[in-house]
């Protein structure tokens, strides 16, 4: 009822799984991952125990093989039961057991697992693999989780149908102010297109969650600075760091003012009123 990648970046630094099914909130159930240590996502008849075990065993040092087996050998309904496992070094395994529904079935390669099950055949395992592996390799990685996700559910995803999807990201210090590795953590729950609503929140996880990068950020001068207090105090806020509170932008401005992200300082010129558009870096 469920297809779904779990991966490793390319560098060694994020993990993280994207899933979609017929399935109410399929986020709560199948992905889960630690920075550092690995991801796992556990469908079919799930054995959502199977997230914390899984975890447990690649934190104490298991390969993503190692952990599987210790899975399936301690569960009895093991047949019923389908997870992919990337492991801290992008060792992959996977495992379908074969009460599962057809289609159901898995590919692993370098730093991914991908899996599903109640699927239209498998050439949704297949389009997803080639998506992920095609990529360009600067892709930035949730995109690129999101592009597989994408081509498995064009390919004919969930033979039932479309309800919900998920995202789960991790990289060290890479969650609301740099205090925990939770990159992204989205959820479609019940949704008529779910993949590509999940799309569109991956975009303002981009503006709202993520840090500015060294090339986003414009260096703050007196000038600039009186024009952003101008700008707040004309919106009805006691200062600039007063309406970026208000509005949620605390990771796209430095918190001493030296810097604010491209994408901020359009919105208080009018000339984006998403985020989408940049301004010329000449402040």
């Amino acid at each position: 009822m469920t297809f779904s990648i779990v991966a490793r970046s390319d560098d060694g630094e994020t993990w993280g799984v994207a899933v979609a099914s017929k399935f109410l909130a399929v986020g709560s159930a199948v992905p889960a991952a630690v920075a550092g240590v690995g991801a796992v996502a556990t469908q079919a008849e799930a054995n959502v125990a199977w997230k914390g075990l899984a975890l447990a065993h690649l934190d104490d040092g298991g390969t993503a093989s190692e952990v599987v087996q210790t899975l399936i050998e301690q569960d009895e309904g093991r047949d019923h039961r389908q997870v992919g496992v990337v492991d801290k070094d992008g060792g992959a395994a996977s495992h379908t057991g074969h009460a599962c529904l057809d289609w159901a079935g898995s590919r692993t390669g370098d730093g991914y697992a991908i899996q599903g099950n109640i699927l239209a055949g498998e050439e949704v395992v297949e389009a997803i693999e080639e998506a992920w592996t095609g990529a360009d390799p600067e892709t930035p990685f949730a995109e690129r989780l999101l592009a597989s996700l994408r081509a498995g559910d064009e390919a004919g995803g969930d033979r039932r149908g479309r309800q919900s999807a998920a995202m789960l990201v991790v990289r060290d210090a890479a969650g609301y102010g740099g205090l925990d590795d939770i990159a992204v953590d989205l959820r479609v729950d019940d949704h008529a297109d779910p993949v590509t609503e999940l799309a569109r929140l991956l975009d303002l996880n981009e503006l709202y969650l993520t840090a500015s990068t060294e090339e986003e950020k414009v260096p703050v001068d007196a000038a600039l600075e009186r024009e952003l207090d101008e700008f707040a105090t004309a919106q009805g806020h006691r200062d600039f760091h007063a309406w970026v509170g208000t509005e949620n932008y605390e990771m796209r401005v430095d918190p001493g003012l030296e810097w604010i992200d491209r994408r901020i300082l359009a919105i208080v010129r009018g000339e984006s009123s998403t985020g989408d558009e940049t301004p010329e870096d000449d402040a």
